[in-house]
């Protein structure tokens, strides 16, 4: 088999694997978060936090969600990692942001984080902190989902399907599952503009 039709075939295989339970979970906090006035946090590290931007503009203009990603401004974004180190950035910004228990975080990760092994420190305590405020957590991560998939209340885990591709597969696949949440009837509010012109 050649490497395209090997790639394809496990994308197939992560496709088939997805607990459609989980995303229906996802998708009805999401839309109780937009009934009940709260905002949506989206969080994201490396490829993840380019991710999070785009999810921002889908969630704002198709749902009609107040969304924001931190990694947008980069500029707090160094100033806080500079000052205080990258372990905190996303704490103290979602404190800066006044985060409430009506709010919801949607964390994009491919291992979901893990402060023994230091890995994303800084999902870690923004997720710690959510928690601490009453926020309700959403994810979509990789591997066996890390800190993220222990305290979330809905989380859309995608399977590892080859171990040599949890990376690409996680990140690509967390596009897959936002897409679908922002076109599930439950949250769609707005035609995407390539549908709508006949």
């Amino acid at each position: 088999m050649t490497f395209v039709r090997e790639y394809l075939a496990e994308v197939r295989k992560i496709a088939e694997g997805l607990d459609t339970g989980e995303i229906e979970r996802a998708v009805a906090i999401l839309a109780d978060t937009r009934q009940r006035g709260g905002r949506l946090f989206i969080l994201g590290v490396g490829g993840s936090a380019a991710n999070a931007s785009h999810a921002v503009n889908d969630f704002r203009k198709i749902t009609g969600m107040e969304a924001y990603a931190p990694t947008d401004n980069v500029a707090e974004l160094t100033a806080r990692t500079n000052d205080h180190g990258w372990a905190t950035v996303f704490e103290a910004w979602l404190a800066g942001s006044r985060l409430r228990a009506e709010d919801t975080l949607l964390v994009f990760s491919v291992g979901g984080g893990n402060l023994e092994k230091n890995v994303s420190p800084n999902l870690v305590k923004a997720l710690e902190y959510a928690r601490h405020i009453g926020s309700s957590i959403v994810g979509i991560v990789g591997r066996d989902g890390g800190f993220t998939a222990q305290v979330a209340d809905a989380c859309v885990l995608i399977p590892t399907v080859n171990a040599r591709h949890v990376t690409p597969h996680a990140e690509a696949f967390q596009g897959t599952v936002w897409h679908l949440f922002v076109s599930h009837p439950a949250l769609k509010q707005m035609e995407t503009n390539r549908e709508s012109v006949r």
